[in-house]
């Protein structure tokens, strides 16, 4: 709860700092306000996990894991911002601060043992999401996306609430282990209204993870979005999101498992042709990236489709790989933008041979998330595709296998584009290359690589 309480009291700080004018102490009161919640994550690695605030949350080695793997996150995000926000606003302090509620809701949803605090912890996240997708309120493509982020935040919402009203009516209790001895007790007569409830809460919970056919607003918003913001969204929000999912259904429906297997079955599928054959057709960069997320969200669902020992450790790991290589791939188009002026494929041309080190740390981004060997990528999806096969879904391996078939090639036209494709006469020759971005791309390079030769640096945390 102390990294909680530290992150709410820093984003009151940042707001005061920007209130006083003392731009320059935003970025380092912000990663030091970060070091300290993430040394209070780490302090209570070892404590005896109990529900606290009658039951309101649960502080066990899954919360402190997937919370410890957020702030990192967050703070390599950060390190990216130095000289970003001045660059689009004056009023730099808000970025700050809103993206420390939205963290500061993450790690809520991570920590949930209650319907309610799972709802306070969606809606912190994602309001301060939506205000941060539109904030340059000149750009008319980025108050759509803003437009288009709140109104099916708020359908999913509705049904997430709906959801949880149905399975509070059937149960009398918000609190998960109250709902699982309901489903205990009652193996064969559960309540009509329950299963309705889990049917509402899958949809809103494929919402906000931002699965197929729930995936309407992802590219638009991905796209209109600030890169960096886009960084955010498509790591921490998306990673808590799935730990909030994870717990929902390892915790209290595995008893359920062949009412809601066929239909979570139905939409990874779909998921996943979706998300690959239209990344697959983007000429944008950024599109690109946000269509592939639709695919790694349902690659992510494996471990849901089939919960067993080691499906949080699966998403943790796989989280981990998606998340690095996301803030390599979005900081090096933030700097290729910045010189080009375009996110599209082209802007990449002749990168291998004006910035090698950059174009290297391109490369081992786009063949993590292919998921080629040696890279924490092919760590993941090993993780989510064993988890499969051990349940025995022969079908959606095979289906799974093509996709990353497809994945592998839009991926790597990346890479070609880069190191085979000449740059056109008009563009720059170099692409500059700011300290801060190289701090951060050597070091989400090393820990990609490093995870994928020694796993078990990440996979024994859970």
């Amino acid at each position: 709860m102390g990294a909680i309480i530290t992150l709410c009291l820093l984003g009151i700080l940042v707001l005061y700092l920007g209130l006083y004018k003392a731009k320059n102490a935003l970025l380092p009161v912000s990663v030091l306000g970060l070091l300290v919640a993430l040394g209070f994550e780490i302090y209570a690695w070892n404590a005896n996990p109990e529900p606290l605030y009658k039951g309101m949350v649960l502080f066990d080695h899954f919360a402190l894991s997937f919370s410890i793997l957020c702030i990192s996150l967050t703070i390599l995000i950060l390190f990216l911002s130095k000289e970003y926000f001045k660059a689009i606003s004056d009023n730099v302090a808000e970025y700050y601060c809103l993206i420390l509620f939205s963290l500061t809701g993450a790690l809520m949803v991570n920590a949930y043992h209650n319907f309610a605090m799972l709802f306070i912890g969606i809606e912190i996240m994602s309001v301060a999401m939506y205000i941060l997708t539109g904030i340059r309120r000149t750009d008319k493509i980025s108050n759509e996306a803003s437009l288009k982020y709140f109104i099916m935040g708020a359908f999913s919402t509705g049904f997430l609430l709906f959801g949880i009203t149905l399975l509070y009516g059937a149960t009398g209790s918000f609190d998960l282990s109250a709902i699982k001895s309901y489903i205990l007790d009652n193996p064969t007569n559960v309540s009509p209204l329950f299963y309705a409830g889990i049917l509402l809460l899958l949809v809103g919970l494929c919402f906000k993870v931002g699965v197929a056919p729930f995936h309407f607003w992802t590219p638009d918003v991905y796209d209109g979005a600030p890169i960096l913001i886009t960084t955010f969204m498509s790591t921490v929000v998306k990673i808590a999101s799935f730990a909030g999912f994870l717990r929902l259904f390892s915790t209290v429906l595995v008893p359920l498992n062949e009412f809601w297997t066929p239909i979570l079955l139905t939409v990874v599928i779909i998921t996943l042709f979706v998300g690959n054959i239209s990344a697959l057709m983007q000429t944008s960069f950024k599109r690109m990236m946000a269509y592939s997320s639709v695919s790694h969200a349902g690659y992510m669902l494996f471990a849901i489709l089939s919960i067993g020992p080691n499906s949080a450790a699966g998403i943790l790991t796989y989280s981990a790989a998606y998340g690095l290589a996301s803030i390599i791939a979005f900081a090096s188009l933030i700097l290729v933008k910045r010189n080009v002026g375009s996110d599209q494929f082209e802007s990449f041309n002749g990168l291998g041979k004006a910035n090698p080190g950059l174009a290297f740390a391109v490369t081992v981004a786009m063949l993590s998330l292919a998921g080629i060997p040696l890279t924490a990528g092919f760590i993941g999806k090993f993780m989510m595709f064993s988890n499969v096969m051990n349940d025995y879904h022969t079908v959606l391996l095979v289906l799974a296998a093509i996709n990353a078939a497809i994945g592998v090639f839009y991926y790597l036209r990346v890479v070609v584009h880069m190191y085979l494709m000449k740059k056109g006469e008009a563009e720059h020759t170099e692409v500059s290359f700011p300290a801060n971005f190289k701090f951060v791309l050597i070091l989400a390079v090393i820990l990609t690589i490093l995870i994928g030769i020694y796993p078990n640096c990440i996979v024994g945390l859970i």
